[in-house]
């Protein structure tokens, strides 16, 4: 995997710059995560989309800057680029376990903030709010918490069986972690723009039912996918997720004269999509 052509900011890499796409991405990594791992999705968007990443500090090339641990402070640093990234275009937020958490709160933030909305939220592997996240993994030692990755399957098994990768990996591990189990919404937690929710009919730690919970946090269309697989369904399904968002992205209001009332036209985009 070659590295980003050159950091779209301290937050964003681009792996297949495409400035001048129609639509943007953002990618909202894992508990555990990095950038790279949007590689592959960025390079099969990259003919129709703008593809960015994000690098939550603490891994890899931000490998020496304190990790967050906090849902809302991982969207904050992430918020603070976003609006010359996209540069006006219509985007979306895609984001896997804690990412979705994360692609959540990014959107709240915008809509207190009163800046433009995402024009479509892919919410993957998790469950809506209300539903229970916190299994304590953060309170766990160093080989427990290293166990539970490995059982994940989400992490390179060569990584984890690597004692100095391990040693660096701890600390955003454990940050990452503690900001995923300790996510609140808080109430009344709802977005103004479609949400898509995606999730493997085996996953243990989200039921479809959790994943339906979606729905309820936003007045926007609302579309789930269920994908075979458990918690990291995404490598098996990724042509046919990338169809999907494609679907969605071209969905989206061009800026100018009659972008309003088009609401059932993206909700019937959605249903097609999904």
């Amino acid at each position: 995997m070659a590295p980003p052509a050159t950091p779209a900011s301290p937050w964003f890499r681009r792996f297949h710059p495409r400035p001048d796409a129609e639509f943007a991405l953002v990618c909202l990594p894992h508990a555990g995560g990095s950038a790279s791992g949007y590689f592959s999705l960025s390079r099969r968007l990259s003919a129709s989309a703008d593809v960015l990443a994000a690098q939550y500090p603490g891994r890899q090339d931000r490998l020496h800057e304190p990790c967050l641990d906090s849902v809302p402070d991982l969207a904050r640093g992430a918020a603070e680029d976003l609006e010359r990234l996209v540069a006006g275009r219509p985007f979306a937020l895609f984001g896997h376990s804690m990412g979705a958490a994360v692609a959540f709160e990014l959107a709240l933030l915008r809509r207190r903030e009163r800046a433009r909305a995402p024009h479509a939220l892919f919410l993957s592997g998790r469950g809506a709010p209300a539903c229970g996240t916190d299994r304590g993994i953060r309170f766990l030692d160093d080989d427990g918490l290293i166990a539970e990755v490995r059982r994940l399957e989400g992490t390179d098994a060569r990584v984890l069986d690597d004692p100095d990768l391990v040693g660096l990996a701890l600390p955003s591990l454990r940050a990452d972690y503690t900001a995923a189990e300790t996510y609140d919404a808080g109430p009344g937690a709802v977005v103004h723009c479609d949400i898509v929710a995606l999730t493997g009919d085996r996953d243990e730690h989200v039921r479809i039912a959790d994943a339906e919970g979606w729905r309820g946090h936003t007045t926007g269309a609302f579309g789930l996918r269920v994908f075979s697989g458990g918690h990291f369904f995404l490598g098996e399904h990724e042509p046919r997720i990338a169809e999907i968002i494609g679907t969605t992205l071209r969905a989206a209001p061009r800026p100018g004269p009659g972008t309003r009332g088009k609401e059932d036209d993206r909700a019937r985009a959605l249903r097609d999509a999904v």
